[in-house]
């Protein structure tokens, strides 16, 4: 029987999700007005609920803040959310709480830039086929690095991490990160900042794998526990030499926090205008 589907696109590769994107914020205050307040997300109920730090809840992904001097990712955050002209009307009100900062939004056509009061990049797309069943979401992190280096940045997600990785005209790396989710590797001949600590946090199908080949080559930087470890350098498989530095936090399917449900809320609810049965959001479209 001739199979009239193509069954490639359905494969995904060793790693099957992004979770989270961790920087640290010096005021929990100011970050609660653009994280909670501007962007319409979520403060998780029931973790980090301390002064110290603050998970916020993306439809299945999140947003880590912990308390510290603040780290700025080199690159942006593709964010997707429901409903761009609420978006933009919830920054155009948080611009005056956030004046004195760096926050700053500037609305294209179809998506919106924003910056958080620190310098770190967002940019919030509406859903799109592109990004699955997500309407409310973190789909790709894009980060900038140096010439030349794309390729061999696709080269170690797959021969190191068994991640589809592919390379695009114009010094692109396309890194599969889960249904609907990509790390997007993007040359610029601008410099590159210091690296100065974020992290990205991945989970794995093949957690030993990974972790053999970047042992072999030194690159554990962190024996977490039974769940999960970390590594810090991209490098070229073959000659070892760093080309990227962004920490990964990879965490097994076994580990006790892998699809755990997140509550995310419905930001055009409020006491004005109130409608029972609304408080919660979806997640995902419902045609998938």
């Amino acid at each position: 029987m001739e199979c009239p589907y193509d069954r490639t696109a359905e494969d995904l590769g060793n790693i099957v999700a992004l979770e989270h994107v961790n920087v640290t914020v010096p005021d929990q205050q100011i970050a609660t007005l653009f994280y909670v307040s501007a962007l319409g997300l979520t403060r998780d109920p029931y973790l980090m609920t301390t002064v110290t730090n603050m998970w916020i809840n993306a439809g299945r992904t999140q947003f880590h803040l912990p308390g510290g001097n603040p780290q700025v990712l080199r690159g942006i955050v593709g964010l997707v959310v429901p409903d761009l002209d609420a978006l933009e009307k919830r920054l155009t009100r948080a611009g005056k709480r956030l004046s004195g900062t760096r926050f700053d939004f500037q609305r294209g056509d179809r998506w919106i830039d924003t910056v958080c009061p620190w310098g770190n990049r967002i940019r919030a797309h509406q859903p799109d086929r592109r990004f699955g069943p997500i309407n409310l979401g973190i789909a790709y992190v894009e980060f900038d690095v140096p010439p030349k280096s794309a390729e061999t940045i696709a080269r170690f997600y797959r021969e190191v991490i068994g991640a589809q990785a592919t390379v695009e005209t114009g010094g692109v790396a396309r890194v599969s990160v889960g249904v609907g989710q990509e790390f997007l590797f993007r040359e610029t001949e601008r410099t590159v900042p210091p690296y100065d600590g974020h992290h990205v946090q991945v989970y794995v199908a093949d957690f030993s794998g990974p972790y053999r080949r970047l042992k072999e080559r030194s690159l554990i930087t962190e024996e977490s526990d039974q769940h999960q470890y970390r590594f810090k350098d991209i490098v070229d498989p073959a000659s070892g030499k760093a080309v990227f530095t962004i920490e990964h936090e990879v965490r097994s399917m076994r580990h006790p926090l892998y699809m755990r449900p997140l509550v995310n809320r419905d930001p055009a609810q409020s006491n004005i205008n109130y409608a029972p049965g609304h408080d919660g959001w979806n997640w995902a479209t419902q045609s998938g």
